[in-house]
């Protein structure tokens, strides 16, 4: 078989490769960004390939999902199942005749063979080796089997399994974020690369599609470093170039545990349904793992640059700069930066943003109505879905709550009374129903209220905190001078009403 030309800057070509058994996860999305990132750096191409030979487990929603939540990233690919390419099919299970040649191939040449040992043979042979005190591997009992023995164990349709014959040698390679690495391969034993010749197992089709598909750069994480030496084995046996492998940090918890199911959200459809923005999550899972090493910026505020949109990544992201341990996933650092972005939108883009985490009244109120309300809770926004707690008491007729809350410090449901009635009447008065005007008036109104109550005379809380509470029905919100501008005259004086007839029962 004739070698691959050795890879030149001018075809560099990376893979984004993820098997559809399940919503993207947000570790193989920082993957697919450092090999897009890459790319883009090195005027490279990038191949979008769906691994789904686990038949049970790949469902076509999945794929549907990876594609949706990578363009919703902005990260896109030249090739891959929705663009068309001349290194196609780009669906694992679309390129079985394929992998069928080399593995006939490989049997052919003896560098595999068909193993009938059956599963409690292997775990009896394990459970010896163990017991001694040797690491587990298979020892090779089919190596050498008769032809005439296989093939008569082949039609009696004796269960078996395709293994590569793993030679006693050590395996050496150059990885970019790790330095030299290498791996004793005796202590493997022959792996299993296909169930039969139409089921090749992930080793062996990923080796098959990287070499048909040109690809020169594999960057993936650390949890594959220990498939590589296998991988390159299989590489050298079908006469193929070595690609220039790069293993990235895992995604850790903040408690420094592997990310998993059980542990929080893990699917990038959970960040986009919750509402953090795509500029953010791309933001965000750039710096995870990944030092950029700058200066401050006149953005970010920060030590070291932190704000960085796709531009600004391709520019300066550096494998290089990509850290060898574990990386934590900081929600507060995520956070911090989707609410970063949040400010940073136009508000009538925000307002569009918002309307799907709206209460469904929202559409009672006009667009001017919408876009103060967003902001004037932007800044408070750490994600989308924020706004939902936060706004519903503009868009209820009713508001429920408990009375208590009205009460300032250890004031009594009597006074609390008075005090709106006092604001009803001084806002019931106001001509110029603007946060301006109702913030100076108000002030004043605290002052004599005050005075008159025998309260202290700077504590404003007297007056305005049972207000507030009665405009939103919520115990942490916006000011009830924003409120009220936004809800109107009517509806402040509505609200007080009936906050009061509340009291009165």
């Amino acid at each position: 078989m004739i070698k691959k030309t050795k890879t030149t800057s001018k075809n560099i070509r990376l893979r984004f490769p993820p098997s559809p058994t399940g919503p993207l996860h947000i570790g193989n999305a920082r993957t697919i960004l450092f090999n897009y990132l890459f790319a883009k750096q090195h005027g490279g191409k990038t191949v979008l390939r769906i691994e789904d030979t686990d038949k049970e487990r790949s469902k076509l929603e999945y794929v549907q999902n990876i594609i949706d939540e990578l363009k919703w990233l902005s990260i896109e690919w030249d090739e891959g199942p929705d663009i068309d390419g001349k290194f196609g099919p780009y669906k694992q299970s679309q390129r079985l005749e394929m992998y069928k040649k080399y593995l006939e191939t490989l049997l052919k040449d003896k560098k595999a063979y068909y193993c009938f040992c059956t599963s409690e043979e292997l775990e009896a042979k394990r459970q010896d080796q163990m017991s001694r005190g040797l690491s587990p591997k298979y020892d090779g009992k089919c190596r050498s089997l008769p032809k005439e023995e296989i093939q008569k164990n082949i039609s009696e349709n004796k269960k078996s399994v395709i293994r590569f014959k793993v030679e006693n040698k050590k395996i050496k390679f150059n990885d970019l974020i790790r330095g030299d690495v290498e791996f004793d391969m005796g202590l493997a034993g022959d792996m299993v690369i296909a169930k039969d010749l139409q089921t090749p197992l992930y080793h062996f089709a990923v080796v098959i599609d990287d070499y048909e598909m040109e690809i020169s750069h594999i960057i993936r994480g650390e949890d594959h470093i220990s498939n590589t030496p296998k991988q390159i084995m299989l590489q050298e046996a079908l006469g193929f170039n070595t690609p220039i492998y790069a293993h990235l940090p895992l995604m850790l918890n903040q408690d420094r545990s592997k990310m998993s199911k059980r542990a929080g959200d893990v699917a990038v459809t959970d960040y986009h349904q919750l509402g953090y923005l795509p500029e953010a999550i791309v933001n965000f899972m750039a710096l995870i793992g990944w030092n950029p090493g700058t200066p401050s910026m006149y953005r970010s505020g920060q030590a070291e640059q932190e704000i960085f949109s796709m531009k600004e990544l391709i520019k300066h992201f550096s494998i290089g700069k990509v850290q060898k341990g574990g990386a934590a996933f900081n929600m507060q650092k995520l956070d911090s930066i989707n609410s970063f972005y949040i400010k940073e939108k136009p508000i009538k883009k925000l307002v569009e943003l918002c309307k799907p985490y709206f209460a469904d009244e929202y559409q009672n109120l006009s667009e001017k109505t919408l876009e103060k309300i967003v902001e004037l809770y932007k800044t408070r926004m750490k994600k989308l879905s924020d706004i939902t707690e936060m706004t519903d008491f503009f868009f209820k007729k009713n508001l429920a709550y408990d009375k208590n809350m009205l009460n300032w410090k250890k004031v009594g449901e009597s006074d609390t009374k008075d005090a709106l009635m006092y604001s009803e009447k001084i806002i019931s008065e106001i001509k110029i129903f603007t946060k301006e005007n109702l913030e100076k008036v108000l002030f004043k109104a605290c002052e004599d209220f005050n005075k008159e109550k025998g309260y202290p005379e700077k504590d404003r809380g007297y007056l305005l905190w049972p207000l507030r509470v009665a405009l939103s029905g919520k115990e942490a919100s916006a000011g009830p001078f924003e409120i009220a501008e936004i809800l109107g005259k009517e509806k402040t004086l509505q609200r007080i009403q009936e906050t009061i007839d509340i009291l009165n029962k």
